[in-house]
């Protein structure tokens, strides 16, 4: 499950991916997880509460905060509480169904280079860094996705239509 960007966001993110991925890996758009993975017996269940929870929240607020540092990668960091408070309810809706990764506290972030060494990463963050302004925005839906060995597989978009501020 992923959180959307707004499309000049996107457009931005998806730019320095294509730029600083690896080209033999980078078979994703720009993205913001919001969880890695959910067991195929919950797409159902998944399929049915995400539009309850997009038609009943508004549009959680996001500011790009700079570089984030992956170990062997890079990332645009992002400061979102309403994300995170999102996120808390989705995992408690689905308390007891979380993989492993999904269970340790996130870090929101845009990756833009991943697999890479530890001193093309450091080289690419110190280029970037400068040249990385806040921005604020505001996440437009969440996408759930079916990881395919590369490619995802679109499942569904749920746009957020709520009034309700997290």
């Amino acid at each position: 499950m992923t959180a959307a960007l707004p499309p000049e966001i996107q457009g931005w993110a998806d730019a320095l991916r294509r730029e600083h991925y690896p080209p033999e890996r980078n078979h994703l758009h720009a993205h913001v997880t919001m969880f890695h993975s959910f067991a195929p017996s919950l797409y159902e269940e998944l399929k049915g509460f995400l539009p309850i929870v997009t038609r009943e929240f508004a549009a959680p607020e996001a500011c790009i905060t700079g570089i984030m540092d992956l170990g062997k990668g890079t990332a645009i960091a992002l400061q979102s509480e309403p994300l995170l408070a999102l996120r808390s309810l989705i995992a408690e809706h689905f308390h007891g169904s979380l993989t492993a990764q999904d269970l340790h506290d996130p870090r929101p972030h845009i990756t833009i280079q991943n697999k890479v060494t530890k001193v093309e990463a450091r080289a690419l963050q110190a280029q970037l860094a400068p040249a990385i302004e806040t921005r604020t925005f505001a996440f437009p839906a969440l996408e759930l996705h079916l990881y395919q060995n590369g490619p995802w597989e679109h499942i569904k978009t749920c746009v957020f239509r709520g009034s309700e501020r997290l």
